[in-house]
């Protein structure tokens, strides 16, 4: 059996981490989207157009920040797996 197959279905390799990638680009880009879509229709707008500038300002800054931070955590998780795992190798005994 091939090594990747057997690493896939015996769960030595995750799928989580490339999935919390993935997440992360999706987020990102609505983040972009949304913050630039607000700064537009504030800029268009009559009344109370600055706020809706700044919350989109805000939005397209802090939104894609919060983002990173939080997938960051979910990664360090897998991370924290990974060094066990490679020091439960290394530390076994014959």
């Amino acid at each position: 059996m091939n090594s990747k197959v057997k690493n896939f279905l015996t769960f030595q390799k995750m799928l989580t981490p490339i999935i919390i990638q993935v997440i992360f680009w999706i987020s990102v880009t609505a983040c972009v989207v949304l913050g630039i879509t607000l700064i537009v229709k504030g800029a268009g707008a009559s009344f109370s157009g600055g706020k809706i500038v700044l919350e989109g300002i805000l939005f397209l800054l802090l939104g894609t920040l919060v983002v990173r931070l939080y997938c960051e955590v979910l990664i360090i998780l897998f991370r924290i797996n990974d060094s066990l795992v490679a020091i439960k190798e290394n530390t076994k005994q014959e």
